[in-house]
């Protein structure tokens, strides 16, 4: 059987593809389709021989989907001669009925369409990319993989809100967490990388891009994370708020007379880093807080106060702390955030090693002093590899 799986992640105006040995994680061709819809799209395939692209209007998911079957022909590697085996689709609520990947029926269709009112944002995207699939690899196994599945082992403690019982009851109010496929990969490479085993090890894994999330793991399996119904709530991110009063929405709409969408639309696109400094570029901040600009600094430092509450809350729940795990974009690549965040819990045994953390470096790392009791690691995530096993073992076990 071949281990090839298609992984696709179906986005409101962009479809991102990677062709994926799930043996080894490597990528044989990838892409990433955008501006789906509007007036000029961009395309963008990477292949055997390098790179390329190509500009021009891409009407709908459909029409994406070919463009890149085009390019995987064109331009390779031939997804005929590689043998696919699976198409895998990144989902991004699966409530609390999915804790597990699974075959995509009309059934498993309907059920995600029922979830759309919990993730209108991501699911009706991820829909499509499902029922474009079906249409255009009719022979093969699809599989849901549900970005909310890893975090399904919560305790009620952990992801029930002191809300009225029918809000619970009747209408799915809850925690469910996000980044599930990243926080389980990356922990599982954390015991990898220590050379232990994942069941005996309590890692807290901070997953920072432009969204970003804590997750508290006990012997591989997650106890608290911080996003919680929807992906708002939690760290600061690029353009989402994280953590904030409740009453402050009926505050706007009270005082300044805004509907519910808008002040909806403000916290997941207008809040955040792009709230605080303007941007969601964390390059382009940390460039402005070296030349001083107070307003950075101010965002800089909200942002990583905010990752220090959530390493020490979750030390808390833990009890003890094997490893600290940096991870996605602005984790892998941010020093200054690294020691920033973990500056002064030295007590809590977590002491960086500052020439580890200011090294130049790829792959998995470690950051921490040799006398750190908590080992502080950078792992880089891998979600679409994550999303590739996950996929195959379906289609193995099915």
């Amino acid at each position: 059987m071949s281990e090839h799986v298609l992984v696709i992640n179906a986005g409101s105006s962009s479809l991102k593809y990677s062709l994926i040995d799930a043996g080894s994680g490597k990528a044989a061709g990838s892409g990433l389709v955008e501006r789906i819809g509007e007036a000029e799209g961009r395309h963008l395939h990477r292949g055997p021989d390098g790179e390329t692209s190509t500009d021009g209007k891409i009407d709908t998911h459909e029409d994406a989907l070919r463009a890149a079957l085009d390019a995987f022909e064109t331009h390779g590697p031939s997804l005929d001669a590689v043998e696919v085996a699976a198409v895998g689709h990144r989902v991004v609520h699966g409530g609390s009925r999915f804790a597990d990947p699974v075959l995509i029926d009309d059934e498993l269709i309907d059920a995600v369409t029922a979830l759309v009112p919990l993730a209108p944002l991501h699911n009706p995207a991820n829909l499509e990319g499902m029922r474009v699939a079906r249409r255009l690899f009719p022979e093969l196994p699809q599989v849901a993989v549900f970005d909310t599945a890893f975090h399904q082992t919560l305790e009620p403690a952990a992801y029930t809100y002191a809300v009225p019982l029918a809000w619970r009851d009747d209408h799915d109010i809850r925690r469910y967490g996000f980044h599930g496929t990243s926080h389980a990969f990356v922990s599982a490479e954390a015991a990898r990388f220590l050379g232990r085993d994942p069941a005996g090890l309590n890692v807290i894994v901070l997953h920072l891009g432009n969204g970003c999330s804590a997750a508290a793991i006990r012997g591989g399996v997650s106890v608290d994370t911080s996003m919680g119904m929807t992906p708002l709530e939690g760290l600061v991110m690029g353009s989402r708020s994280g953590d904030l009063d409740p009453a402050i929405h009926a505050h706007l709409v009270r005082e300044l007379g805004w509907t519910v969408e808008e002040v909806d639309h403000a916290l997941n696109f207008d809040s955040g880093l792009k709230g605080l400094a303007g941007g969601n570029d964390f390059r382009e901040l940390s460039t402005r807080v070296e030349a001083g600009d107070p307003v950075a600094q101010l965002a800089f430092d909200v942002y990583c106060h905010r990752i220090k509450k959530y390493v020490g809350a979750y030390y808390a729940v833990l009890g003890t702390v094997d490893a600290i795990v940096f991870t996605a974009g602005v984790g892998q690549n941010g020093a200054d955030v690294r020691a920033a965040s973990l500056g002064g819990l030295e007590r809590l045994g977590i002491r960086i090693d500052a020439q580890r953390n200011d090294a130049a470096a790829e792959g998995s790392r470690l950051v921490s002093a040799d006398d750190s009791p908590v080992a502080v690691l950078v792992i880089p995530t891998n979600e679409e590899w994550q999303i590739a096993r996950e996929a195959l073992a379906v289609v193995g076990s099915s």
